[in-house]
């Protein structure tokens, strides 16, 4: 990691725990399983959503954009301000900000339904009403036999 990166952590005691993860060339800044911010070029972006997104363009900070196919794309994560790299109370609210956006982007997210072996999908099952699965009747074989020798 890069000092910028190792720095964060730190920044963001206020706010609680957050962990990176390297990815595609930069990283994730992660709270409690949500990703609520990246870095990239050791440029902080914190996620936005249509209720924070205006708070971000008022102070004339962009989204993260990224090249693909040729075109520039751009992601829900806008740059953070710069007075939080010397607040950290304001890093705390920033970061609050970000956290509620992921929330609330994991809770309308459409639940993806599983595909079988032909690439059929199946309808989602919830988690309450899942059973074991049975062995089978290799493993089963396989199992008597070990508990036979």
């Amino acid at each position: 990691m890069s000092g910028f990166t190792d720095f964060l952590p730190e920044l963001f005691e206020g706010f609680g725990r957050v962990t990176l993860r390297r990815m595609f060339g930069g990283h994730g800044l992660y709270h409690d399983g949500s990703m609520i911010g990246l870095v990239a070029s050791d440029v902080l972006y914190l996620k936005a959503d249509d209720e924070t997104r205006e708070l971000f363009t008022a102070r004339r900070l962009g989204p993260f954009r990224y090249g693909r196919e040729g075109k520039m794309a751009s992601m829900s994560y806008y740059e953070a301000p710069s007075e939080i790299f010397d607040d950290p109370d304001d890093a705390a609210i920033w970061a609050r900000r970000a956290f509620a956006a992921a929330l609330r982007a994991k809770a309308t997210r459409p639940v993806r339904s599983k595909r079988n072996r032909q690439g059929q999908r199946r309808a989602p099952v919830a988690t309450e009403t899942l059973q074991p699965r049975s062995a089978g009747p290799r493993r089963a074989a396989r199992t008597a036999r070990r508990r036979t020798t």
